[in-house]
This record gives structure tokens, C-alpha cells and sequence, in this order.
């Protein structure tokens, strides 16, 4: 296997975060081009958990010289609003970030760069975009993702690693889950840091930690947890995953897929079964990596998908 995982990764985060009023409350969010027109090519980096828009800090420089680029944080995630009184689950945080992408980018055609639950609120957008776009021109200008979130049949279908499947069994039952996420915080302060190869700095632990400081913050976190779509449950969610990875697999967008060896939601074999099975798509192996493939991978992430994205802008223009 080739080296595992880039030596100089910056710890610091070189973006000023803005603040949009969205439902009542603030999302945070960064953006390359404040004040620019909204028509212009937008880049759109969504996070999941528990993370926030930190997590692209090293792939957006590679990105930004070509277009627009905005990385939100969620609703109750990052220096996002922390609303005590939400449940948080796949809907509300929809519910927040379409609002989001219709205020901070009102217009224009917008390029995804997802992961995690940021995949599956992104996916969810693309293809209600898609059901719009018979009467206007579609907005969806092409769809980067990785460890992305879709319906798994079974537990077994998902293929998690054995004690990464027993956890988030465990996490289902309130008990257990509320005691392990939000009063022992140790989806942050341990899983999190086992998603990838590379040693977490104090830096980054600090940075992506301070959120969640109060057991209360922590709601989000647990919440997440529990959408998974396994099994058909929850069924809202599981609906809406199983609709936008039936558009997914027949729409025509320009797509790249990035994954890695051994990986945790897409294994390279299946990643190779989506190169074979998706329409107008691109694939990069990144070499060894679980989760967070950006903290492993930032330069090759970011250089794969700004010279796709320029193929792209081009051809548009």
C-alpha cells in the first residue's frame, strides 16, 4: 500500500466564518467570496458528525482559485445556533440547510463536495433540485462524495467494522447512547479521532471539541447517530435515502468518487461496484484511509477535485 496518510497537514483553520440568519437562528459558514454574485459557480462543502466546516479546511485552498467556495456549519453543530429545545434529527437539519443554501446562494449552479450526513442532506437537495428542474434550469452542476450515507437493507449490507457495529447498535437504545454521547462525550473525544489514520494534534481536538463542552451540545451528536438509515428505520429517513440513491444511480451529473483502503461506509469494492453502476463518474482511490479522508488526504483530495471541477466550469461555459 502507498504512504498512508500526507505529514504536513495544517491544524489551523485560515477562514473568517460569516453568519447567515436562517428559521430565527445563525448558521455559521465559510465563504471564499463574500459579496460576489450569486450566479457565479459556488462549491458547496457539507460536513457531518461531529464535525463542522473545520473539516475542510485543507481541501477548500485547492478548490477556491476556480470557484466560489461555501462550507456551512449545521444547524446545532460547529459555531452554528445551539437551539436547546430541537430534536435535531435528518428533517430538522434539512429543513435548515436548504434555507441556508437559498439565502447564502439564492442562485447559480452549485457543485457538492459531500461526507457523512453531509452526503445525505446534499444528495436529498440535488435530487429535490432535480424534481424542480423541469421548469427551470437544473441548479446541480456536479456531486463529489465520499463515505457517503445510503440505505442499508441490513447491518450487514452497512459492513461496519464488528465494534463499530455493536456501538451504534448500542447508541439505538437511549440509555446506553444518551449516557455514552452525551454525558461521557465519547463520540467525540474517542470515536471521532479513530475515524482516521493520522494522530488528532491538540490543536484539532481542541478546535473540534469546543462545541460540545456541555453535555446539552451534545444532543445533535447522539441524535445522528440514530438516522442511520439500517434496516428501514427510522423511516422517514430511510425513505428519503432509498429516493435520492435511486436518482444517484440513474442521473447524469458529473460525479467523482473518492474512497480509500480499508474505508468504513464505502470499501474500495464498493467503491468499484458505484464506478460501474453510476452514470458520468470519476473515481480516485486515495490510497489507505478510514472515515475522515480529508484529514488523511487533504492535497490529493483537494487537487482531484478542483481538477475535476475545472473540467467542469469548462464545459458549462
Amino acid at each position: 500500500m502507498a504512504a498512508t496518510f500526507e505529514t504536513d497537514v495544517s491544524s489551523s483553520f485560515p477562514y473568517t466564518l460569516y453568519r447567515a440568519k436562517v428559521l430565527g437562528l445563525e448558521m455559521a459558514y465559510v465563504d471564499t467570496q463574500p459579496g460576489k454574485a450569486n450566479d457565479i459557480p459556488t462549491a458547496l462543502f457539507l460536513h457531518g458528525n461531529p464535525t463542522s466546516s473545520y473539516l475542510w479546511r485543507n481541501v477548500i485552498p485547492h478548490v477556491s482559485p476556480i470557484m466560489r467556495c461555501v462550507a456551512p456549519d449545521l444547524i446545532g453543530m460547529g459555531q452554528s445556533s445551539k437551539p436547546g429545545n430541537m430534536p435535531y434529527r435528518f428533517t430538522d437539519h434539512y429543513t435548515f440547510l436548504s434555507t441556508f443554501i437559498n439565502t447564502v446562494i439564492p442562485s447559480g449552479p452549485v457543485l457538492l463536495v459531500v461526507q457523512d450526513w453531509g452526503s445525505a442532506l446534499g444528495l436529498h437537495w440535488a435530487y429535490q433540485q432535480a424534481e424542480l428542474s423541469s421548469a427551470s434550469p437544473a441548479r446541480v452542476l456536479g456531486i463529489a462524495l465520499m463515505e457517503f450515507v445510503r440505505p442499508f437493507p441490513s447491518w450487514a449490507e452497512a459492513a461496519l467494522p464488528a465494534e463499530m457495529e455493536k456501538a451504534f447498535k448500542g447508541f439505538r437504545d437511549p440509555l446506553i447512547g444518551r449516557k455514552v454521547i452525551i454525558r461521557q462525550n465519547a463520540f467525540v473525544e474517542q470515536f471521532h479521532p479513530q475515524g482516521q489514520l493520522r494522530s488528532m494534534t491538540d490543536e484539532e481536538r481542541e478546535y473540534l471539541g469546543r462545541p460540545y463542552l456541555d453535555p446539552q451540545s451534545r444532543e445533535p451528536i447522539w441524535m445522528w447517530t440514530n438516522q442511520v438509515p439500517i434496516e428501514g428505520r427510522p423511516s422517514d429517513v430511510y425513505d428519503i435515502a432509498t429516493r435520492y440513491h435511486d436518482w444517484l444511480l440513474q442521473c447524469e451529473v458529473p460525479k467523482l468518487l473518492l474512497w480509500a483502503t480499508p474505508g468504513i461506509l464505502v470499501k474500495p469494492e464498493q467503491a468499484q461496484w458505484y464506478l460501474e453502476n453510476l452514470k458520468n463518474v470519476e473515481g480516485v482511490d486515495l490510497g489507505a484511509g478510514l472515515h475522515f479522508l480529508m484529514e488523511d488526504h487533504p492535497k490529493a483530495m483537494g487537487q482531484a477535485i478542483a481538477a475535476w471541477a475545472k473540467k467542469i466550469v469548462q464545459v458549462e461555459e
